[in-house]
């Protein structure tokens, strides 16, 4: 998997524990409402499980937000930095 990808999948789950703590939500209330263990959630925010498309709109949809807003990425010139010092 290249840099790029990880990087992506990595802004992913910060964007999601930003909207959840913005929420003040706990990782134990989106894992009750997802139907899955908080231990389970928290990977999911770590960036450590692969996060289907469906799973995405599921936690959106608990988040009271729409997908999209989860899947906003650095501009190009971030991410070229990012890339650049070697952060994986």
């Amino acid at each position: 998997m290249s840099n790029k990808i990880k990087l992506k999948i990595k802004a992913i789950a910060a964007a999601i524990r930003k909207k959840r703590e913005q929420k003040n939500y706990t990782q134990e209330y989106l894992a009750y409402k997802l139907n899955i263990s908080q231990n389970a959630y928290s990977k999911i925010e770590l960036g450590y499980t692969k996060i289907t498309v469906e799973r995405i709109f599921q936690i959106a949809e608990v988040l009271e937000i729409t997908a999209s807003e989860l899947l906003e990425f650095p501009n190009d010139d971030a991410e070229s930095e990012l890339l650049n010092t070697g952060t994986d």
